[in-house]
């Protein structure tokens, strides 16, 4: 998932053997690489990615094809 385009160089911070995080030196989050993300997301939430914003509360859920 992109989350803003590169505009400064990032590092790639390794989480678990199949998350990646691109963040910018001051903490910006530019992006989130998850390895087989279907079959990841599918395991835990029959096949549906939940999307929170914690700022306003807003929640989205979109099927996994």
């Amino acid at each position: 998932m992109r989350l803003h385009e590169k505009t400064t160089e990032v590092e790639t911070i390794k989480i678990g053997d199949e998350i990646n995080i691109d963040i910018a030196p001051d903490g910006t989050i530019y992006g989130i690489e998850l390895l087989n993300a279907n079959e990841q997301l599918k395991k835990e939430d029959a096949g549906k990615l939940f999307v929170i914003n914690e700022a306003t509360g807003e929640k989205s859920e979109l099927a996994l094809s």
